[in-house]
């Protein structure tokens, strides 16, 4: 009797999450996916477009292994749940989507679904590349088609139970993915709205700009507000109008430089960032580069920037970390960023009134010190200085006192760097 009463609630159950699955489903048919595709009036002039496109989207960086053959995908995309591998893009009929046709390549990036309708995990940005018009996804699809097949399969994802369950991505679809095309703001201007197409959609910035919660969601309200990204653990400011921590002080021409080229005066590219110059925004016009600029420089501030808690140190005890501090960035650092810590323009970093120095969240400064930063080599700056690591050289103390002493001198003001927060990333990639 007890048998058939569990039985009965199992399978209770079991109808009950099945008619959630099928319902949330259901919630996520996408109307857009019956767009008809336009032949191209010039088929060259549309690979053309499509392989800018893809350098927009930072395809190959992602879809390329370390050693391996672009774009046959491979690398490994490291997550809270799990590692997730890039697919092949290549055009090999068994292992690439040699056998898809722009239909299904349009479904993967407007509705982050597989050829065959299986649920594509997130770790693509689909989220963001739903805002791409049919015909921008149709150029890439035809680029893509053109390269050479490379025979590679694809490895499975890598993920914790119950992370592992492709069902449960129609209950984070539903939470946190709504299908739609980019849609002009007839108040703004063309550039404006080119700009913020770019961001939105192939530009994927709110991927590593936004705060994710526990289940690696964003929300529309933070949307470039700023955020750790995940397990790489490096933090990505707020990109808007915010003049403190945001884009609010740049000049636009300098803003554009750093996008195009990794360096502007008194601010270098480091850490992931960097990756995406190399890989994506130094290939961009300078007309996309202006309207991007302009777009991101519009945004209002919309959440508040992470404030540094109280002191957990005596002032005393600051003080001497200050004093010692003093003398390492002397006899280390002092040579590049100069004694003033207003470095040399477009060569080195100033510290004086950096708001990577000043931010509540010490992470980027603490790797800079211990692994290093490097600007990307781009063609308008070919030939980057680079910080070398002093990770090495300098223990977890003594990284703690310099940093403590760049983040009180020169009208910084910001809390002591503890010894534990430094070996936190110490062993870290």
């Amino acid at each position: 009797m007890k048998r058939k009463i569990l039985w009965s609630i199992l399978a209770l159950l079991l109808a009950i999450i099945a008619s959630v699955v099928i319902w949330l489903a259901l919630a996520n048919r996408n109307p857009d996916l019956n767009q008809p595709s336009v032949a191209p009036a010039n088929p060259a002039e549309q690979i053309k477009q499509g392989e800018y496109l893809a350098r927009v989207g930072n395809c190959m960086s992602c879809h390329t292994a370390r050693g391996g053959e672009q774009y046959a995908g491979g690398r490994a995309v490291p997550t809270p749940f799990g590692n997730i591998y890039t697919s092949n893009l290549t055009p090999d009929a068994e292992t690439g989507i040699g056998k898809w046709n722009n239909g299904d390549f349009w479904q993967a990036m407007h509705d982050g679904k597989s050829k065959d309708g299986s649920l594509l995990y997130p770790a693509f940005p689909y989220t963001n590349y739903t805002k791409v018009t049919r015909a921008d996804s149709d150029a890439i699809f035809a680029y893509l088609q053109t390269l050479s097949a490379v025979a590679q399969k694809n490895i499975s994802p890598e993920l914790r139970f119950p992370y592992d369950n492709r069902a449960l991505l129609y209950v984070w679809r539903a939470l946190y993915f709504r299908p739609g095309q980019y849609a002009n703001d007839d108040k703004q201007s063309v550039e404006w709205n080119r700009g913020a197409y770019l961001a939105q959609g192939l530009g994927h910035c709110s991927a590593c700009h936004s705060p994710r919660d526990s289940f690696g969601g964003t929300s529309l309200k933070a949307e470039l507000g700023g955020g750790m990204i995940p397990v790489l653990n490096w933090y990505a400011p707020p990109l808007n109008s915010d003049k403190e921590n945001g884009l609010g002080n740049w000049e636009a021409a300098h803003l554009a430089a750093f996008l195009k080229t990794g360096v502007a005066p008194n601010r270098s590219v480091s850490g992931p960032m960097a990756e995406v110059v190399a890989g994506s925004l130094q290939h961009m016009s300078d007309a996309d580069i202006n309207a991007l600029t302009g777009y991101l420089k519009s945004l209002p501030q919309q959440i508040a920037v992470p404030k540094a808690g109280a002191e957990n140190i005596r002032p005393e005890d600051k003080k001497a970390m200050i004093t010692a501090g003093a003398k390492l960035y002397e006899n280390q650092c002092a040579t590049c960023h100069q004694a003033s810590g207003k470095g040399v323009p477009s060569v080195y970093p100033a510290l004086a009134g950096s708001s990577a120095i000043n931010t509540a969240i010490a992470s980027n400064a603490i790797r800079m010190v211990l692994h290093g930063g490097y600007a990307p080599s781009t063609v308008g700056n070919p030939r980057p200085y680079g910080m070398p690591p002093f990770g090495q050289a300098m223990s977890d103390e003594e990284v703690a006192a310099v940093l403590t002493y760049v983040r009180n001198s020169w009208g910084n003001q910001g809390n002591a760097i503890s010894s534990n927060e430094v070996n936190n990333y110490r062993s870290r990639p």
